[in-house]
Protein backbone atom coordinates (compact mmCIF):
# COMPACT_ATOMS: atom_id res chain seq x y z
CA UNK A 1 0.00 0.00 0.00
CA UNK A 2 1.11 3.34 -0.71
CA UNK A 3 -0.08 7.07 0.47
CA UNK A 4 1.03 10.45 -0.93
CA UNK A 5 2.67 12.40 1.55
CA UNK A 6 1.25 15.60 1.06
CA UNK A 7 2.79 19.12 2.36
CA UNK A 8 6.45 17.25 2.93
CA UNK A 9 9.48 19.05 1.97
CA UNK A 10 12.39 17.41 0.00
CA UNK A 11 15.90 19.59 -0.07
CA UNK A 12 18.73 17.97 -2.22
CA UNK A 13 22.18 18.95 -0.23
CA UNK A 14 25.20 18.29 -2.43
CA UNK A 15 28.96 19.62 -3.26
CA UNK A 16 32.42 18.36 -1.93
CA UNK A 17 31.41 19.81 1.73
CA UNK A 18 27.98 18.41 1.97
CA UNK A 19 28.43 15.13 4.05
CA UNK A 20 30.92 17.10 6.82
CA UNK A 21 28.19 20.17 6.95
CA UNK A 22 25.10 17.98 7.54
CA UNK A 23 27.58 15.82 9.72
CA UNK A 24 27.96 18.62 11.92
CA UNK A 25 24.34 20.09 12.03
CA UNK A 26 22.49 16.58 12.58
CA UNK A 27 21.73 14.31 15.46
CA UNK A 28 23.22 11.20 13.86
CA UNK A 29 26.27 10.02 11.68
CA UNK A 30 25.92 11.27 7.91
CA UNK A 31 29.14 9.54 7.50
CA UNK A 32 27.15 5.95 8.28
CA UNK A 33 23.84 6.53 6.52
CA UNK A 34 22.94 2.64 5.56
CA UNK A 35 22.48 1.81 1.22
CA UNK A 36 19.06 2.45 0.66
CA UNK A 37 17.66 3.35 3.70
CA UNK A 38 16.49 6.62 5.78
CA UNK A 39 18.48 8.16 8.20
CA UNK A 40 16.46 9.50 11.22
CA UNK A 41 17.77 12.79 12.82
CA UNK A 42 16.73 16.01 14.51
CA UNK A 43 17.83 18.99 14.14
CA UNK A 44 18.00 20.90 16.97
CA UNK A 45 19.18 24.41 18.19
CA UNK A 46 21.50 25.37 21.35
CA UNK A 47 19.22 24.04 23.99
CA UNK A 48 18.78 20.91 22.68
CA UNK A 49 15.29 21.13 21.47
CA UNK A 50 14.18 19.48 18.16
CA UNK A 51 13.56 22.15 15.43
CA UNK A 52 12.63 19.25 12.70
CA UNK A 53 13.13 15.93 12.57
CA UNK A 54 14.68 15.38 9.01
CA UNK A 55 14.61 11.90 7.40
CA UNK A 56 17.88 11.86 5.65
CA UNK A 57 18.85 9.32 2.61
CA UNK A 58 21.58 9.41 0.11
CA UNK A 59 21.66 8.63 -3.77
CA UNK A 60 24.38 9.17 -6.26
CA UNK A 61 26.78 11.06 -3.41
CA UNK A 62 23.53 13.56 -3.02
CA UNK A 63 22.07 14.14 -0.05
CA UNK A 64 18.56 14.62 0.17
CA UNK A 65 16.23 16.08 3.85
CA UNK A 66 12.63 15.17 3.93
CA UNK A 67 10.42 16.66 6.93
CA UNK A 68 6.84 18.65 7.02
CA UNK A 69 6.25 21.28 4.79
CA UNK A 70 5.52 23.68 7.52
CA UNK A 71 9.07 24.01 8.48
CA UNK A 72 10.95 24.62 5.38
CA UNK A 73 11.82 27.91 5.60
CA UNK A 74 12.96 27.60 8.88
CA UNK A 75 15.31 24.66 7.82
CA UNK A 76 16.42 26.38 4.95
CA UNK A 77 17.39 29.61 7.13
CA UNK A 78 19.05 27.51 9.53
CA UNK A 79 21.52 25.70 7.17
CA UNK A 80 21.96 28.71 5.09
CA UNK A 81 23.22 30.81 7.92
CA UNK A 82 25.58 28.03 9.16
CA UNK A 83 26.99 26.99 5.57
CA UNK A 84 29.15 30.10 5.34
CA UNK A 85 32.22 29.18 2.65
CA UNK A 86 31.32 25.62 2.45
CA UNK A 87 31.34 24.47 -0.86
CA UNK A 88 27.80 22.84 -1.44
CA UNK A 89 24.43 23.60 -2.78
CA UNK A 90 21.30 23.29 -1.20
CA UNK A 91 18.22 22.88 -3.28
CA UNK A 92 14.66 22.63 -2.51
CA UNK A 93 13.06 19.63 -4.68
CA UNK A 94 9.68 20.04 -2.81
CA UNK A 95 7.88 20.48 -5.90
CA UNK A 96 9.68 19.12 -8.40
CA UNK A 97 9.59 14.82 -6.54
CA UNK A 98 6.62 13.50 -4.68
CA UNK A 99 6.97 11.81 -1.85
CA UNK A 100 5.05 8.24 -1.42
CA UNK A 101 4.87 6.45 1.93
CA UNK A 102 5.35 2.53 1.10
CA UNK A 103 3.67 0.02 3.83
CA UNK A 104 4.27 -3.56 4.06
CA UNK A 105 6.08 -3.77 0.56
CA UNK A 106 9.26 -3.99 -0.77
CA UNK A 107 10.09 -1.95 -3.99
CA UNK A 108 13.23 -1.67 -5.25
CA UNK A 109 13.20 2.27 -5.48
CA UNK A 110 12.30 2.91 -2.13
CA UNK A 111 14.23 3.60 1.18
CA UNK A 112 13.70 1.80 4.33
CA UNK A 113 12.75 3.26 7.25
CA UNK A 114 11.77 0.44 9.48
CA UNK A 115 10.95 -3.06 8.58
CA UNK A 116 7.36 -2.18 7.94
CA UNK A 117 7.54 1.44 6.50
CA UNK A 118 9.60 3.02 3.49
CA UNK A 119 10.04 6.19 1.42
CA UNK A 120 9.17 5.88 -2.35
CA UNK A 121 10.48 9.26 -3.96
CA UNK A 122 9.21 10.05 -8.02
CA UNK A 123 8.95 12.59 -10.34
CA UNK A 124 5.93 10.62 -11.69
CA UNK A 125 2.15 10.59 -9.75
CA UNK A 126 1.49 7.02 -9.20
CA UNK A 127 -2.35 6.34 -9.07
CA UNK A 128 -4.13 4.26 -5.86
CA UNK A 129 -2.55 6.00 -3.93
CA UNK A 130 -5.03 8.04 -1.58
CA UNK A 131 -4.11 6.33 1.60
CA UNK A 132 -3.04 8.73 3.92
CA UNK A 133 -4.82 7.56 6.95
CA UNK A 134 -3.42 4.42 6.91
CA UNK A 135 -0.07 5.77 6.61
CA UNK A 136 -0.69 7.56 9.88
CA UNK A 137 -1.83 4.84 11.32
CA UNK A 138 0.95 2.64 10.52
CA UNK A 139 3.35 5.36 11.81
CA UNK A 140 1.00 5.61 14.81
CA UNK A 141 1.92 2.14 15.42
CA UNK A 142 5.39 2.01 14.96
CA UNK A 143 5.82 5.07 17.19
CA UNK A 144 7.16 7.21 14.35
CA UNK A 145 7.22 10.96 15.51
CA UNK A 146 7.25 14.03 13.27
CA UNK A 147 7.85 17.45 14.57
CA UNK A 148 5.19 20.33 13.40
CA UNK A 149 5.39 23.58 13.57
CA UNK A 150 3.15 24.04 16.39
CA UNK A 151 5.24 22.43 18.76
CA UNK A 152 8.64 22.58 17.16
CA UNK A 153 11.87 23.61 19.74
CA UNK A 154 9.50 21.98 22.70
CA UNK A 155 11.12 18.45 22.89
CA UNK A 156 14.80 17.13 23.51
CA UNK A 157 15.17 14.11 21.28
CA UNK A 158 14.59 11.45 24.03
CA UNK A 159 11.29 12.78 24.89
CA UNK A 160 10.49 11.89 21.20
CA UNK A 161 12.20 8.48 21.66
CA UNK A 162 14.95 8.75 19.35
CA UNK A 163 17.30 7.48 21.40
CA UNK A 164 15.50 3.91 22.13
CA UNK A 165 13.03 3.50 19.42
CA UNK A 166 14.80 4.66 16.36
CA UNK A 167 18.03 4.98 16.12
CA UNK A 168 17.86 8.77 15.68
CA UNK A 169 21.08 10.41 17.55
CA UNK A 170 24.43 8.79 18.01
CA UNK A 171 26.78 9.81 21.07
CA UNK A 172 29.51 9.40 19.31
CA UNK A 173 30.09 11.23 16.34
CA UNK A 174 30.69 14.51 17.84
CA UNK A 175 29.20 18.10 17.92
CA UNK A 176 25.71 19.60 16.44
CA UNK A 177 23.92 22.06 17.43
CA UNK A 178 22.29 21.34 21.29
CA UNK A 179 24.99 18.28 21.47
CA UNK A 180 25.85 18.63 24.88
CA UNK A 181 22.06 19.68 26.25
CA UNK A 182 21.20 15.75 24.54
CA UNK A 183 24.29 14.29 25.52
CA UNK A 184 24.05 15.16 29.44
CA UNK A 185 20.60 13.45 29.18
CA UNK A 186 21.95 10.57 28.23
CA UNK A 187 24.59 9.97 30.34
CA UNK A 188 23.92 11.99 33.70
CA UNK A 189 19.49 12.09 33.63
CA UNK A 190 16.48 10.26 33.06
CA UNK A 191 13.87 11.33 30.65
CA UNK A 192 10.72 12.89 32.44
CA UNK A 193 8.98 12.16 29.26
CA UNK A 194 8.65 9.70 26.66
CA UNK A 195 6.28 8.43 23.34
CA UNK A 196 3.44 6.40 24.39
CA UNK A 197 0.16 5.12 22.24
CA UNK A 198 -3.18 6.11 23.07
CA UNK A 199 -6.88 6.07 21.74
CA UNK A 200 -10.09 8.05 22.44
CA UNK A 201 -13.31 7.97 21.60
CA UNK A 202 -13.36 11.28 21.92
CA UNK A 203 -11.68 13.52 18.88
CA UNK A 204 -8.37 14.20 19.07
CA UNK A 205 -6.30 16.57 17.21
CA UNK A 206 -2.17 17.53 17.19
CA UNK A 207 -1.20 19.74 19.88
CA UNK A 208 -4.02 19.04 22.03
CA UNK A 209 -2.63 18.59 25.58
CA UNK A 210 -2.78 15.28 27.53
CA UNK A 211 -3.79 16.35 31.25
CA UNK A 212 -3.18 13.89 34.47
CA UNK A 213 -5.13 14.39 38.20
CA UNK A 214 -2.20 15.68 40.42
CA UNK A 215 0.12 16.44 38.03
CA UNK A 216 2.75 18.94 39.41
CA UNK A 217 3.17 20.41 35.67
CA UNK A 218 1.99 23.48 35.38
CA UNK A 219 -0.06 23.08 32.56
CA UNK A 220 0.07 19.47 31.18
CA UNK A 221 1.62 16.34 31.39
CA UNK A 222 1.64 15.41 27.48
CA UNK A 223 0.77 16.66 23.93
CA UNK A 224 -0.13 14.79 21.20
CA UNK A 225 2.09 14.65 18.17
CA UNK A 226 0.45 12.30 15.55
CA UNK A 227 -3.32 10.84 15.60
CA UNK A 228 -5.56 9.42 13.11
CA UNK A 229 -8.95 7.72 13.42
CA UNK A 230 -9.88 4.44 12.80
CA UNK A 231 -13.78 3.61 12.75
CA UNK A 232 -15.46 5.47 15.60
CA UNK A 233 -12.16 6.02 17.52
CA UNK A 234 -9.20 7.96 17.52
CA UNK A 235 -5.46 6.55 17.60
CA UNK A 236 -2.86 8.48 18.64
CA UNK A 237 0.87 8.97 20.08
CA UNK A 238 1.80 11.49 22.63
CA UNK A 239 4.83 12.62 24.63
CA UNK A 240 3.98 11.96 28.10
CA UNK A 241 5.34 11.96 31.52
CA UNK A 242 6.60 8.49 32.35
CA UNK A 243 5.83 9.10 36.28
CA UNK A 244 2.03 9.71 35.69
CA UNK A 245 1.18 7.34 33.08
CA UNK A 246 -0.79 5.18 35.19
CA UNK A 247 -2.91 8.13 36.32
CA UNK A 248 -6.50 9.32 34.68
CA UNK A 249 -5.07 10.67 32.04
CA UNK A 250 -7.87 13.02 29.76
CA UNK A 251 -7.72 15.72 26.83
CA UNK A 252 -7.52 19.37 27.32
CA UNK A 253 -7.92 20.18 31.28
CA UNK A 254 -11.70 17.99 30.72
CA UNK A 255 -11.51 14.83 32.91
CA UNK A 256 -14.78 13.44 30.93
CA UNK A 257 -12.73 13.28 27.94
CA UNK A 258 -10.28 10.08 28.94
CA UNK A 259 -7.85 8.58 26.71
CA UNK A 260 -6.73 4.70 26.77
CA UNK A 261 -3.18 3.86 26.46
CA UNK A 262 -2.12 0.87 24.55
CA UNK A 263 1.30 0.33 25.76
CA UNK A 264 3.81 0.95 27.81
Amino acid sequence: MISKLINRALLKVSGPDAEGFLQSQFSNDIKHIPEKEIQINAYCQHQGKIIAIIWVFKKNSNFYLSFPGGLKEIVLTKLNMFKLMSQLNIEDYSSIINQYGVIGENRNNAFKINDNLSLLTTRDNLSDSDNNSEWELACIKDKLPDVYKSFSEKFIPQALNLDIDLPGVSFTKGCYPGQEVVARMHYLGKPKRRIFRFTSKFEVSIGDFLNVNNTSSLKSSGQVIRVAKKDSEFQFIGVFEVSHIRGHIFLNDDPTKSVNIIDE
